[in-house]
């Protein structure tokens, strides 16, 4: 028996980093769990391995892969399953890869590193296979895959700031399960220039004469510049004036959130102009946004998404299509760009007045709007007045239950949806399917590369008679 978070004597291991340090991050108040020999059978849809103990229970393993023998020890009993981690890889599978960050192991994010970034892949168009298989949709032929580099990808990131009790200040990212902080030193997902200000901002932080006052900062690079975000609860003059300089030393905005309820934004130094590009038609697209906008991490995978979405949808010249879940115009853009009459509506204000920003500065006359996505009366009304030929949406992870009910009510031709959850993404497929819809085209992109996460498109298709996956 061994009780949780104690270690064995050091013994001959197999040289895989970051497995066994793991279990010391299991939760404290767990109970004691005896140790065990099991081989995982698959991947659980979040990515741990799944094996099942003598007794017959599941086992869920985090860092295990399938075919891998392993010692396990349990760090949480439930009543249907067991939580556990890896003491020691005794069989390793051929798809396990040397992780290849540093905080592997330690760090809460990018928990598939020692996975094959191709087996990454595969698993996360199984998931999705599966996630529209219980909903009662089948497909014909495997999704697409959308993808790109696996390191240095992420154009922005949020870390957090905290003074412990002895005064030291660390930066970083949250620990697996877990609220408190592990010190990053380098980032090999985040773009390079901003993985390059991480020590920097260590040293910085650690010379504030309030350094209590930071919440949290975020990275953000644009086409052409690199912005930091600092959430401070209240001003403080000295510090203003360390941030400003830190801005000129590095060449980089640095803009504040201050405030706790409704925090205002306040550069420091003139305002960089922050803006991606996108191909559109025969040109090419400048969005602008601002600190606090939805923006995708992954200016790649975004590139192929809406390379993808303008590819399934082809709208010819005058094609009145409706962008749902507009944002700053991300997807209508192009569309409009490719001659489409494109209508955008979207919940947030700020959101519109930037997305029509965007249209008059790519010379482009879109008719943008607000409306609450959740009302169905709302979204069904706005369906009827414009009888849109297409529709594109790309919610948020709740996914648009109110806009699929209006859409079975006021059916379109084609339907593209995109999401950055499977789960909810299949609910609302399979709503659609049975209203009438056929399933004939599917796409995961892998937008957040050594993690579980997955971004995924649908082509949905009313009254469709040549469908390449089928809905039941």
């Amino acid at each position: 028996m061994a009780m949780l978070g104690k270690r064995r004597p050091a013994r001959q291991r197999t040289g895989v980093s970051g497995l066994q340090r793991r279990g010391g991050d299991a939760p404290a108040a767990a109970t004691a769990a005896a140790e065990a020999t099991v081989v995982i059978e698959r991947l659980a849809h979040d990515g741990r391995g799944v094996a099942h103990a003598a007794s017959g229970k599941t086992l869920f393993v985090e860092g295990a892969l399938p075919g891998e023998r392993v010692e396990v020890a349990v760090h949480r009993t439930r009543k249907r399953y067991d939580e556990a981690h890896v003491r020691e890889l005794l069989e390793p599978a051929a798809e396990r890869a040397e992780p290849p960050c540093l905080h592997y192991g330690q760090c809460g994010g990018c928990d598939l590193q020692h996975l094959a970034v191709e087996a990454q892949r595969e698993h996360k168009r199984t998931v999705l296979v599966e996630l529209l298989q219980r909903e009662g949709l089948e497909l014909a032929e495997p999704p697409e895959l959308l993808a790109g580099e696996a390191l240095g990808y992420r154009r922005r990131a949020r870390l957090g700031v905290k003074v412990d009790a002895q005064g030291r200040v660390h930066l970083g990212f949250r620990a697996r399960h877990a609220s408190r902080l592990i010190d990053i030193e380098t980032c090999q997902v985040l773009q390079p220039d901003l993985s390059a200000l991480l020590e920097p901002l260590r040293e910085l932080l650690a010379g504030l004469e309030a350094p209590r006052l930071v919440g949290h900062l975020e990275l953000v690079a644009s086409a052409t510049h690199r912005v930091v975000v600092v959430r401070q609860l209240r001003d403080n003059r000295a510090d203003r004036h360390r941030w400003q300089a830190f801005g000129q030393a590095h060449g980089v905005g640095v803009a504040r959130l201050l405030g706790r309820e409704a925090p205002s934004l306040e550069w420091l130094g003139e305002a960089p102009a922050l803006d991606y590009r996108l191909p559109g038609g025969d040109a090419e697209l400048e969005l602008g946004f601002a600190p606090g906008d939805f923006i995708q991490v992954n200016d790649q995978i975004n590139r192929a998404l809406v390379a993808t979405a303008r590819q399934w949808l082809a709208p010819v010249a005058g094609q009145r299509v409706l962008d749902l879940f507009a944002g700053i115009g991300n997807f209508g853009l192009p569309l409009a760009l490719d001659g489409a009459v494109v209508t955008a509506a979207e919940g947030s204000p700020a959101m519109v007045a930037r997305l029509q920003h965007n249209a008059r500065r790519n010379g482009l006359d879109i008719e943008a709007q607000q409306l609450d996505l959740n009302d169905q009366v709302a979204v069904a009304q706005l369906l009827a007045r414009l009888a849109p030929e297409a529709v594109v949406l790309d919610p948020p992870r709740d996914g648009a239950d109110a806009v699929c009910r209006a859409l079975i009510e006021r059916p379109v031709a084609r339907l593209v949806y995109i999401a950055c959850d499977p789960a909810t993404l299949a609910r609302d497929a399979a709503r659609l399917v049975h209203g009438g819809y056929r399933l004939t085209r599917v796409a995961v992109a892998d937008m957040f590369v050594h993690t579980s996460h997955l971004e995924s498109l649908l082509l949905l298709e009313y009254g469709a008679t040549r469908p390449s996956s089928q809905g039941a």
